[in-house]
């Protein structure tokens, strides 16, 4: 199949890009820049989702469309650029793809957040409705939800075949951006002061690759598929702790009082020209829970978590490679003591 890709050189699509190559498809891939390298085969279209001159060159003849670009940040003042790319960028996208005249298929990488989240302890599934009420106030899973929304009413009246994949936190190995793996390189570098006292789901980017590769013949048509492994946020640290040798947050506090911390910290550094290390909306959203039934995705695509301590050694050990010399040179000695189990 020819096969068009967008974020094809983001986190995830830098290991599904390659399964397509592998299968034999055609790969063309929307890039802003020349600098990150692509495997050999894969068809460059140099441009960017508000360029609408080259969105027009990239939707040109394909049969399929990965739609993976997206901007990760919590931060309240990216709002509107996180709506613009999620929202408007992909109805404009799509209407560039319904010019060509083409109805190819159409798989969407939206978030385990436009399902799964809750105040209290309970385990979300794809029967679930947008928990608006809960993430009204984070832009970036508000946007998603928007983008998700849109995206099945848009394929369902032109008759363009979609599948929604709703990954949760992406980790594991190749994140340059830190745009997922952020919550591991915050613990490592002592970020984190107080343990929060919700729970994540998150999945390894080589696990949810395997599955947005599937869903180019798999997966329920208009459905959605979540993808993840519960985990406490305090066990997540545990673990990271007996992994790395780095401490483990031992402050606890109350929920609401840890974010209202978080907002006078903010303050302070913002008095003084800088940044917390922590946004608090960062910390609002670890007083939530994010826990999933990924059994719908097992079914349908042939999903399968690997082992969660596999998944953590080699996010952490990729981090550590990518960090100046001399850094945290305990905790890497505890690594190169340490053989990454396998599933």
């Amino acid at each position: 199949m020819r096969v068009l890709v967008t974020g094809g050189t983001g986190f995830l699509g830098a290991h599904l890009v390659p399964k397509l190559v592998e299968a034999g498809h055609q790969v063309r891939v929307l890039a802003r820049t020349e600098g990150a390298a692509l495997p050999p085969g894969v068809e460059r279209v140099k441009g960017d989702l508000r360029d609408i001159e080259s969105v027009k060159r990239a939707v040109a003849g394909i049969d399929a469309l990965y739609h993976l670009a997206g901007l990760v940040s919590f931060r309240p003042e990216d709002g509107r650029k996180m709506y613009e790319l999620h929202v408007d960028c992909t109805r404009e996208l799509l209407a560039r793809v319904k010019e060509s005249g083409q109805k190819p298929r159409v798989v969407l990488a939206s978030t385990s957040g436009t399902i799964a989240v809750s105040k209290d302890d309970r385990v979300g599934t794809e029967a679930d409705d947008y928990p608006v009420a809960v993430v009204g106030r984070w832009p970036y899973y508000l946007s998603k939800i928007y983008e998700e929304k849109q995206t099945l009413e848009i394929c369902r009246r032109e008759g363009f075949p979609l599948v929604v994949l709703n990954p949760s936190l992406l980790l594991g190995p190749g994140d340059d951006r830190l745009s997922s793996t952020w919550i591991v390189s915050k613990f490592l570098n002592r970020d984190i002061a107080a343990m929060p006292t919700g729970g994540l789901s998150f999945v390894d980017v080589r696990d949810a690759a395997q599955a947005f590769a599937a869903a180019l013949t798999a997966g329920e048509p208009y459905g959605r598929h979540l993808m993840g492994v519960n985990m406490l946020l305090s066990e997540l640290f545990a673990r990271l702790e007996r992994l790395t040798g780095v401490a483990a947050p031992r402050l606890k506090l109350p929920a609401g009082l840890n974010v209202a911390g978080a907002h006078l910290l903010d303050g302070i550094a913002r008095l003084r020209g800088g940044r917390a290390a922590l946004d608090p909306q960062e910390v609002d959203i670890a007083e939530h829970f994010f826990y999933l039934d990924a059994s719908k995705a097992e079914a349908e695509l042939g999903f399968k978590a690997r082992d969660a301590q596999e998944t953590l050694f080699d996010t952490v050990r990729y981090l550590l490679d990518r960090m100046p010399p001399g850094s945290l040179p305990g905790v890497k000695g505890k690594l190169a003591d340490l053989r990454a189990p396998r599933a």
